[in-house]
């Protein structure tokens, strides 16, 4: 991975000077893109017309580009049409190492001993070319005494331009495949571990379950504590005063660490910027009798930071016969459907029946249900899709369209590839396990995922495990508990800011706060599994950046941009006030927005341009400042 070491070069202007002096310095490593503002290299958003080798991939935007363009022409004035012949491109490739993705190794930037070089480290071989035929350009490219002091001499002027790591000298890096064939792709310590920083984004929750956002335009998102509470964020990330649901009174939970009901799932209709409908699961109590329930409800007409607390209707209600494995997952599919993960019932082996709930297609429980929720303003709360997998199968609920469950711990929706949309609309899911293995897995139609027949790949009940009419599909991967006993489903990460995490599926584990990624090989089928840890060194040293959490990793969340976030908590209580919001962040890129256009918005700003590797944009950006944002 990337060590970002004394990265300001200069100590005197170095921010981490105290690490340094206190003797934390960590030495460079190879294979590490950085630039001359210590910045990350990143995809210009327009074509460099000037320092054109670097316009897929390097350290200048289209100003710094046409900057170092004038400054060749004012030097190529100084000579006739025989010496621009020479010299000219000798000219035009030193100053355009400025645009290299290892700038800042070219001109010696992490040595904090030095200055920073005004010419860039060169080869030996080119550097005696360029001194004998264009050394009259050296005091017109630097102001360096010291440079110009060698000029006459030939060994020691090139002697003062070699650098103490010569696989980064010019022209010799270009060629160098340890250095060009994984540039701009995210690499991992010798351990395998992929490192990456957190952004502290909303904290003092209380057991934070749900992030979401509307996909209304607006990029606010809503952060549902288990006690009942939604609470709305501007795009400023500031914090409303009133909430925007709460219903703590009709949702059952308690104080109890560890307690599994309450307020466990939102969603928001894809057409809610004209309709107003949210949905939302919570654990209730009737009498004596626990129950999981979906509800409808709309956006107060009069403020759109605030549900009609009149509005509810009760969709849909199932008996729960234990007080864990409530499940908790609502979420629109790319098919408009509204999908509802429930738990299996609870208590342990799924033990409710013949077979249990999972394998039972009668029931509700232990299962992936599918319905539609459109047109139903007049009539019956939901329909059943026509498609249902079960719908003609005597005694099986119309309504699942999986079964085989556990108890699915979050779930999501792939985007798909922002180019080509391969992996759009897959639906991945994190299914808690028994007493052996977590397991992660796709949801297809009319598909039985193996409990209490199975656990992971392995069998959990031998005699549901033989019988030879299971038909099951197994996880896409599945660990061990010595790893972690209990998995938080993620996403696949599509967003903008970092395209190097473009296709992982980053999830965790709320009992060992493991952070995990899986990587589909295209040619095998097969998903292989990272480790993810936080920056060590001085990776994540800058503003604002963090590299430690809470253990207990509770949810994550998408927000309009497709960047990935996720919830922890130090209390696992839903009323303990430690649950904290941290938003991923690669450091080893980031991809700039070119700004053509801004509009106030929520007292922020609104940017309008293009983001890199993907199409124009138009999205909220929190700081005053245009970068890193998608088109989604």
């Amino acid at each position: 991975m990337w060590y970002f070491c004394d990265i300001l070069g200069r100590v005197r202007h170095s921010p981490f000077i105290g690490l340094y002096l206190l003797g934390f310095w960590i030495a460079p490593v190879s294979l590490h893109p950085q630039c001359l503002d210590f910045k990350p290299p990143f995809k210009p958003q327009e074509d460099l017309q000037f320092c054109a080798m670097y316009r897929n991939f390097g350290c200048c935007d289209s100003a710094k580009d046409q900057e170092l363009m004038s400054k060749f022409y004012k030097i190529m004035d100084n000579f006739d049409n025989y010496g621009y012949a020479n010299c000219a491109g000798y000219v035009q490739d030193l100053l355009c190492q400025e645009c290299s993705p290892y700038a800042a190794h070219l001109f010696d930037a992490e040595d904090p001993s030095t200055p920073i070089r005004t010419l860039p480290g060169l080869c030996p071989d080119y550097c005696s070319q360029f001194w004998l035929k264009c050394r009259s350009t050296i005091t017109l490219l630097s102001d360096d005494l010291q440079l110009a002091q060698a000029e006459p001499d030939q060994v020691h002027f090139c002697q003062h331009l070699e650098l103490e790591d010569p696989d980064y000298c010019y022209p010799h890096l270009l060629s160098n495949e340890q250095l060009t064939q994984n540039l701009g792709h995210v690499l991992a310590d010798p351990e395998g571990c992929l490192q990456l920083c957190l952004e502290e984004v909303a904290n003092g929750l209380r057991n934070p379950l749900a992030m979401v956002h509307a996909n209304d335009g607006t990029h606010r998102f809503f952060i549902a504590e288990q006690v009942g509470l939604v609470w709305t964020y501007l795009p400023d990330r500031s914090k409303l005063e009133k909430p925007f649901l709460n219903i703590t009174k009709a949702v059952l939970t308690s104080p109890w660490e560890g307690d599994e009901r309450g307020f466990l799932g939102l969603t928001f209709h894809p057409n809610y910027k004209y309709n107003g409908k949210l949905y939302v699961y919570y654990s209730v109590e009737i009498g004596f009798d626990e129950r999981i329930r979906v509800s409808e409800f709309r956006v107060s007409p009069g403020d759109m930071n605030e549900v009609d607390h009149a509005s509810e209707r009760i969709i849909l209600e199932v008996d729960e016969p234990a007080s864990n494995h409530n499940g908790g997952m609502v979420m629109f599919a790319d098919d408009g459907y509204l999908y509802i993960f429930t738990g299996d019932g609870g208590m342990a082996g799924d033990p409710f029946g013949k077979y249990g709930n999972a394998q039972n297609k009668s029931a509700l429980l232990g299962k992936v249900l599918r319905i539609n929720v459109d047109d139903n303003d007049r009539g019956p709360l939901y329909r059943i899709p026509s498609d249902n997998p079960f719908v003609h199968e005597r005694g099986a609920r119309p309504e699942v369209y999986a079964y085989g469950v556990r108890n699915m711990w979050r779930c999501s929706v792939d985007r798909g590839d922002p180019l080509t949309k391969e992996g759009k609309g897959r639906i991945f899911c994190g299914d808690v396990g028994q007493n052996k293995f977590e397991e992660i897995d796709i949801i297809e139609k009319g598909r039985n995922y193996g409990w209490r027949a199975k656990e992971g790949f392995s069998c959990y009940d031998k005699k549901l495990c033989a019988n030879s009419s299971l038909d099951d599909v197994l996880p896409i991967y599945a660990y061990p508990h010595k790893m972690g006993k209990s998995v938080t489903g993620g996403y696949v990460y599509r967003g903008c800011e970092y395209p190097n995490l473009n296709g992982m599926y980053i999830f965790g584990d709320f009992m060992s706060g493991r952070m995990m990624n899986l990587q589909e090989n295209k040619n095998t089928g097969q998903w292989n599994y990272h480790e993810i840890c936080m920056g060590i060194g001085l990776t994540c040293a800058f503003p604002g950046l963090i590299n430690n959490y809470y253990q207990y990793i509770i949810s994550f969340a998408e927000d309009e941009a497709g960047e990935l976030y996720f919830m922890s908590t130090g209390v696992p209580s839903a009323t303990s006030p430690t649950g904290v919001v941290y938003k991923l962040v690669d450091p080893s890129r980031q991809v700039l927005v070119i700004v053509s256009d801004w509009e106030p918005y929520l007292g922020s700003l609104i940017c309008v341009g293009f983001c890199g590797w993907l199409s124009p944009v138009s999205v909220f950006v929190p700081h005053g400042s245009c970068f890193g944002f998608s088109r989604f």
